[in-house]
């Protein structure tokens, strides 16, 4: 299986990071965009797991506390790449948020998974492979609680990306 530990996102900051989506999908001559149900923050990517790796995730996951902690949607911006640009709805870096992925990531590492080294960089992708003229635009933040991370499976079914929750580490009230 293909994994990852990710914030999910609901509600009212789901809907507007799907609006940022459309918006850059009306500004595009072309790209990739995420399914409605896909919008999320990748805390760790793991890649491909056997049912060991999966398990070992899942202990990973386990054992992390955090407390419930709130999330602002801040930017939009994009990474140039040949072929087309992937672009993002950038996070701030608040403490809270920076403390979880990094006790994550030592968690998952201790366990043996290996990570990505480059520093975490917070953001949810609005489109890949995306050829546009239009350059980041200036957003009014917006926001939510997060009171869970999941591990999540990726795989395609019919043609399509779908991502599913298959643990959860809730939040300590």
């Amino acid at each position: 299986m293909r994994l990852f530990i990710s914030i999910n996102f609901n509600g009212g900051a789901r809907a507007r990071l799907l609006a940022l989506r459309d918006e850059l999908r009306g500004r595009s001559e072309r790209g990739n965009f995420p399914v409605p149900e896909n919008p999320h923050l990748t805390l760790a990517f793991l890649g491909e797991c056997d049912g060991k790796r999966t398990a070992a995730a899942k202990s990973a996951l386990s054992v992390v506390n955090f407390e419930p902690f709130a999330i602002v949607v801040e930017r939009v911006g994009r990474f140039k790449r040949d072929g087309g640009d992937l672009w993002w709805a950038g996070l701030r870096g608040d403490k809270p948020l920076l403390a979880l992925q990094r006790d994550l990531s030592d968690g998952l590492a201790a366990a043996g998974f290996t990570l990505e080294r480059r520093r975490f960089n917070p953001h949810v992708t609005l489109g890949r492979k995306v050829v546009t003229s239009s350059t980041p635009w200036t957003i009014e933040p917006f926001g939510e609680t997060v009171g869970a991370i999941d591990l999540m499976k990726s795989e395609r079914i019919g043609g399509k990306l779908t991502y599913t929750a298959i643990d959860t580490r809730k939040a300590i009230l």
